[in-house]
């Protein structure tokens, strides 16, 4: 089959990719990157190298589901239908919401919104874009009058001082952080990171500001008020282009919160670099400031004239693939669509427009909200599209108590056992990337087709089908009869017209009459154009605003003494459903760890490699601990990925809670109160089997994929029954009585391992790598499969650091005492970080140890 062009499946940075389709049953793809994208220009992280690892069947929802039966189509959406409309009939239509997803493409989005907003005339329609990018939207909005980021990739070649805030690029966008490494490399562009945590990307930073949680507000009045003092804003700008209340300066100059010393570093560089770049994300939105935050971001940009320039402006850039997408369409309850407010004239040009005959009459309930009206029993029928709440949303016990008891549960997923997906009435099987056809938009505004590589599975359909489908059993399918994924996309960019006309941004009108065939053939475009505000802000008055925030009220609980931070790991995505499927991605993390300064593990007990229990006042997890310099004292960090089907702990979620920042409405994931305390179990043991199981009644357990099958790390206290988790087979075992340890091995009869399990009471377990590389073979003996290492030592490559090509810790200390003394020299020996780039803090540091052991004691 001929190449593919398509777009990448994570991340806000849109990257293109090139598939190259095997054919036949297996679903066999070559990824690489689509070197004219212009997003990437052929670079791929981690993750999207290794989308082909990840697009099986394995636990795949591939039929409707109603009331726990099996049912053909037309069951399935007349019982949606059915419900919905009794749910209205009884309750009215503000007892309906849907909550969905940057997962979503953009025409799956503008079908949802439609039906919520025109037709069954309620605004209850969400997003989890409210979980990550909802406070840089308000903040947006409240500056320049729309939801429009005022910068482009391009800014990032350009920049000679690039700020992130809150972000972890290195990991969390890694083409992103490739393209600011080059930069630097040609330009000599200044790097600093404003994050409590001293992460990876901050280790490559020229400047690390360690600031407190939700002291970004601080900071940023404290440097905008020292550039004042010092001349450097632009008087003509402001004169001309900015609205600034009477009583913004006063209060504006603060403590920033941080060491004099790195204050004034950070002044300096601000003050020698006008090209300036601010990138913000997920650290600075998930606040219950947020939106202030952003606006301090921007007010410094504003003041300055470092915006609307080449290399310069506040850039926020996006968590999922299409939150972009969806908060153009309107997926956002804050938004009626394409960044139209609920003003009478808008709601009556929307009405026409769309022939409604019930259009709603404001926004509608925002996620945590609406998960509370789920909880109290005001919404009645609740649809999760292509998300996973019951894991994802804050406080997800509460969730997950609203899930069991809301009326009717429909979830249209690509997974069939989903933590939400467990609790459903009704289950729709949706189409996966690889099977999707439709738009995506990324961080910097850019469209791009996502094009179907394989048949759908099943009965899987595409979710704007779906919606439709109901849509027109209820009455409307006039309003929803497309025949085609172009011909919802051709309705958006003509319902754009109604943003033009207005002086928005946002004007997608040229694309509203292409073919199907322009459609297929569509190359990437991006809207506005590079300087989208360079003539007018989008307010009535053409200025842009500076918003007056201050610095907010830090609370301290002396029961709960330390501040529990989220992060995102590299090789992982959201709640794993598509990720924990990758052998190759599951290397790098395998198990939730809790991050936590030594000082504080040694006050509370810790020890790195034990286990240790987090408490807050809305639930409590256990995770693996690591102790770590870069945490800040006094604060601790966990990974949000991790789900019942992959961890009977380890959920991030179940802790914070359920505060929202008031404008935006986004939860405060990053700052709340906890603490630890440290579980010894009886034993620990690991198991590595073909077939995944679900164990139960333990301390702790986690799973990750290997090449052949899972591999489970596994602790509890009392006895354990290993048998009950192991499969019929020849089974050979030994015991150590004395140090409480046993190792079994079960093998099929043809001599494959099918099984193996180590525990112990006392002593260490051995290494996981080689037993779980002998699932499904027959080559080694007892002897070896039951002492968990061959018979001829293999070289010991260390912890994996470069997922992409399988480098080891030990691989690259290697090539450091061989002379390999840069990253690019130890790319050259071993490849490693010549791919994604995103292991490049990692081998940095790893070098910097190297240079530590064997520099001359001084004299």
């Amino acid at each position: 089959m001929a190449p593919i062009r398509t777009t990448c499946a994570y991340c806000g940075v849109g990257c293109g990719i090139v598939a190259e389709v095997s054919g036949g049953d297996d679903r066999g793809v070559v990824i690489a990157g689509d070197r004219s994208h212009p997003a990437n220009g052929g670079r791929l992280c981690s993750k999207g190298t290794h989308l082909g690892e990840t697009v099986g069947l394995e636990g795949r929802l591939l039929h409707p589901v109603v009331d726990g039966a099996r049912t053909d189509w037309d069951g399935a959406l007349d019982a949606v239908a059915h419900r919905m409309r009794k749910a209205i009939d009884e309750h009215g239509p503000e007892s309906v919401a849907f909550y969905v997803s940057g997962q979503l493409l953009t025409e799956d989005y503008y079908a949802a919104n439609k039906l919520m907003k025109g037709f069954i005339g309620t605004g209850n329609i969400d997003t989890n874009s409210r979980l990550c990018m909802a406070s840089a939207v308000a903040a947006y909005n409240r500056a320049f009058g729309e939801d429009v980021v005022p910068c482009s990739y391009e800014d990032l070649d350009a920049a000679d001082l690039i700020v992130l805030v809150g972000s972890n690029t290195a990991w969390c966008h890694p083409v992103v952080w490739q393209r600011i490494e080059k930069t630097r490399e040609r330009r000599g562009t200044k790097i600093v990171v404003i994050d409590p945590r001293r992460t990876e990307t901050a280790e490559q930073a020229d400047l690390h500001i360690p600031v407190a949680p939700d002291g970004d507000v601080a900071l940023f009045n404290a440097l905008l008020a020292r550039m004042m003092a010092l001349g450097m804003h632009d008087h003509a700008f402001l004169n001309g282009r900015v609205e600034v209340d009477p009583d913004f300066w006063t209060g504006l100059d603060c403590d920033p919160g941080i060491a004099p010393k790195l204050f004034e570093q950070l002044c300096t560089l601000v003050v020698a670099h006008p090209r300036m770049i601010t990138l913000f994300s997920q650290g600075s939105n998930q606040s219950v400031a947020g939106t202030d935050k952003g606006n301090a971001i921007i007010n410094l940009h504003l003041a300055t004239g470092r915006i609307n320039r080449i290399g310069a402006g506040p850039f926020s850039i996006t968590g999922q693939p299409n939150a972009m997408g969806g908060r153009e369409v309107g997926g956002l309850a804050s938004t009626l669509a394409c960044h139209l407010g609920f003003s009478e004239d808008e709601r009556r040009d929307v009405a026409a427009f769309w022939k409604a005959p019930q259009l709603c009459s404001g926004p509608g309930l925002k996620a945590v909200d609406m998960f509370r009206a789920v909880h109290e029993g005001k919404i009645k029928f609740l649809w999760v599209m292509a998300t996973n709440p019951a894991v994802s949303m804050p406080d997800s016990g509460f969730v997950r108590e609203a899930l069991a008891r809301c009326e009717t549960l429909v979830v249209s997923d690509v997974i069939a056992g989903t933590d939400t997906a467990r609790h459903a009435d009704i289950l729709l099987p949706a189409e996966a990337w690889g099977e999707k056809d439709g738009t995506v938009t990324n961080s910097e505004r850019r469209v791009s087709r996502q094009r179907r590589l394989f048949a759908s599975p099943g009965e899987a359909r595409a979710d704007w089908r779906i919606i439709a489908g109901v849509a027109a059993r209820m009455g409307w399918e006039a309003a929803f009869d497309w025949p085609n994924a172009a011909s919802v996309f051709r309705e958006y960019a003509a319902m754009t017209r109604l943003s033009a006309a207005r002086g928005l941004c946002l004007d997608l009108t040229a694309h509203a009459d292409l073919s199907d065939e322009a459609y297929e053939t569509m190359q990437p475009f991006q809207w506005g154009g590079e300087r989208p505000l360079a003539w007018r802000f989008p307010r009535p008055s053409g200025k842009a605003r500076m918003v007056t925030v201050r610095p907010s009220a830090q609370s301290f609980d002396r029961a709960f003494p330390l501040r529990l931070n989220t992060a995102r790991y590299r090789d992982q995505w959201h709640t794993m459903t598509r990720t924990g499927l990758s052998a190759t991605l599951s290397q790098h993390r395998p198990e939730p760890l809790l991050e936590v300064h030594p000082a504080d593990a040694a006050k509370d007990g810790l020890h790195d490699g034990g286990l240790a229990r987090i408490v807050t006042r809305q639930g409590s997890a256990v995770f693996r601990v690591m102790v770590s310099e870069g945490q800040r004292r006094g604060e601790i960090c966990v990974p949000m990925h991790w789900a019942d089907a992959m961890s009977g702990e380890g959920r991030a979620n179940l802790l914070p809670g359920q505060q929202v920042d008031p404008v935006s409405g986004q939860p405060g994931f990053k700052n709340n109160a906890a603490r630890a305390m440290p579980l010894t179990p009886d034993w620990q043991a690991f198991l590595v089997l073909r077939e995944a199981i679900e164990p139960h009644g333990l301390l702790y357990w986690t799973r990750s994929k290997v090449a052949a099958g899972w591999l489970y790390e596994l602790a509890g206290e009392g006895s354990v029954d290993l048998d009950a988790l192991l499969p019929e087979g020849e089974r050979l075992e030994v015991a150590d009585f004395a140090r409480g340890m046993r190792r079994i091995a079960v093998r099929g009869e043809d001599g494959v391992l099918l099984a193996a399990a180590f525990l112990t009471r006392k002593g260490r377990l051995p290494q996981r790598a080689w037993v779980a590389g002998q699932l499904g073979l027959d080559e080694a003996s007892a002897c070896e499969l039951l002492a968990a290492r061959p018979s001829t030592p293999q070289p010991d490559r260390g912890p994996i650091v470069c997922v992409c090509h399988g480098v080891g810790a030990n691989d690259i200390t290697a090539a450091a005492e061989s002379g390999a003394d840069t990253v690019a020299a130890i790319g050259s020996c071993t490849r490693a970080g010549t791919n994604c780039g995103s292991c490049r803090p990692a081998i940095a540091k790893l070098l910097e140890a190297c240079s530590n052991t064997t520099r001359e004691p001084a004299e």
